[in-house]
């Protein structure tokens, strides 16, 4: 019997795809408790219209990674903070401040887990940091961080 599976079945299949199994294994264990579906026309017309969705939804994830990327790639973020007389600053400029003020200069929002900074920010300066926006879709920023 051909079912497309529903959830991921260790040995079995993983979640929407289509494989031919034993009868009473599918009637049985798979449909049974749900974790899979029987292969029909109705059934394999509704598996292709989620797999299309899907491929859609990744398309437009991918193309606003890129328009952002094309935003903020290779530009200046100036971080104002305030410092003692010393030069260190109280506290440090964090990656939460850094998609704030991303948000701020460049209009875009990007989540504060999707920077990385190569060190801590607790001195003026210029610092580099990576920005992974999607897969395989990655922009430099460099912040530079000046007396408030």
């Amino acid at each position: 019997m051909k079912v497309i599976f529903l959830q991921d079945v260790k040995g079995s299949g993983k979640k929407g795809e289509v494989k031919n199994v034993a009868d009473g294994y599918a009637r049985n264990f798979l449909i049974g408790k749900g974790l899979a579906v029987e292969a029909t026309a109705k059934n394999m017309n509704l598996l292709d219209g989620q797999k299309a969705s899907e491929q859609h939804k990744k398309d437009v994830e991918k193309q606003n990674a890129e328009d952002i990327k094309a935003t903020i790639d290779g530009k200046k973020i100036v971080a104002p903070a305030k410092a003692g007389s010393n030069g260190k600053l109280f506290g440090s400029v964090t990656t939460g401040t850094i998609a704030e003020l991303i948000e701020k200069q460049f209009g875009k929002k990007i989540e504060k887990k999707k920077i990385s900074l190569k060190n801590d920010i607790k001195n003026f300066g210029t610092y580099e940091a990576d920005v992974k926006l999607y897969n395989g879709v990655n922009a430099k920023v460099t912040i530079e961080v000046v007396e408030e």
